[in-house]
């Protein structure tokens, strides 16, 4: 049975349909749905079925996946074996992370990595939390950030360890001059009557943020979904609206805010994910044990 094929199985198993399956490897539809066909002709048996406009695997699939599963992460450990027996820290690394890691922890640690291991090229692209964990189950990606708001996703994918990193505090922004600047700590509960600025490129977190409102008995006015923290950040410094950010943020220059811990601390703890038959691949380790160093001195620094 041919690798790819499997991998597109156990793809389907997850996303339900070819498009799906077919954007997660790079391929077109019609290509997977091939591939499809042609390991129910190696198997001798039907492996999928309709259902409504997707596709659902049969008992003989998910049999077949739960084998996939196994297999796929033999070939990691493989691989990873005959990288240490080379010793040599090379290739290309990929790395998923979301914004806020991505200019808080990423430039330094990239940084010390290009010093020590000059022939390992770490490629960097920007997705969020739940879009990195697919393309990391989808072997897109090497290493992927996460955190704790995306957990119940993590716990989908049986081939993916994590490696904590930092705890993150969450503050509320406001702009220099509001009333409520000068505060040591602030309640969701102060905030009431607040227009708001959320990031909505991030789900998780916008409603998150949301609940924290809800729970604090009422419906926030948001007068800006943006699709990134530099408008929030405008519209918060400009005064026409507030908002909950990532401690992180407090890494790079924040003019024209103030950023006060939110009371009782919120905290959202952030992790570096993998996949388990690659624990042990020198370019994965060295890169896991650059992140806990970075993390450190970045909590360390903000704290």
């Amino acid at each position: 049975m041919d690798i790819a094929r499997l991998r597109a199985l156990r793809e389907l198993s997850a996303r339900q349909t070819m498009a799906a399956v077919a954007e997660a490897l790079f391929l077109t539809p019609s290509a997977v749905s091939q591939q499809i066909a042609q390991l129910e002709e190696e198997v001798g048996m039907p492996l999928t079925e309709r259902q409504g406009r997707g596709v659902r695997l049969t008992p003989a699939g998910e049999r077949l996946v739960a084998h996939a599963e196994r297999i796929l992460i033999m070939l990691d450990e493989a691989k990873s074996d005959l990288a240490e027996i080379k010793r040599e820290i090379a290739g290309v690394l990929r790395v998923a992370a979301f914004p806020t890691v991505a200019a808080a922890l990423l430039p330094q640690a990239i940084q010390a990595l290009q010093a020590s291991y000059p022939h390992l090229d770490i490629v960097f692209k920007e997705l969020e939390p739940a879009d990195g964990l697919a393309a990391l189950g989808s072997w897109n990606v090497d290493v992927a950030f996460v955190d704790n708001l995306t957990n119940l996703l993590v716990q989908k994918y049986k081939n993916i360890d994590q490696v904590p990193l930092i705890e993150d505090v969450l503050y509320v922004l406001l702009p220099q001059g509001h009333r409520l600047a000068q505060r040591q700590s602030l309640a969701v509960s102060d905030l009431r009557g607040e227009r708001w600025a959320l990031d909505s490129a991030v789900s998780f977190y916008g409603e998150f943020i949301l609940n924290l409102c809800r729970r604090a008995g009422y419906e926030p006015r948001v007068n800006a979904e943006c699709r990134g923290f530099e408008v929030v950040r405008e519209m918060v410094a400009s005064g026409c609206s507030i908002s909950i950010i990532p401690g992180l943020r407090r890494v790079n220059d924040l003019a024209g805010v103030s950023a006060v811990k939110l009371r009782p601390e919120a905290r959202r703890r952030i992790s570096v994910a993998f996949r388990h038959g690659e624990r042990n691949h020198p370019a994965v380790k060295v890169f896991l044990d650059q992140m806990v160093l970075t993390a450190k001195a970045v909590s360390e620094a903000t704290n």
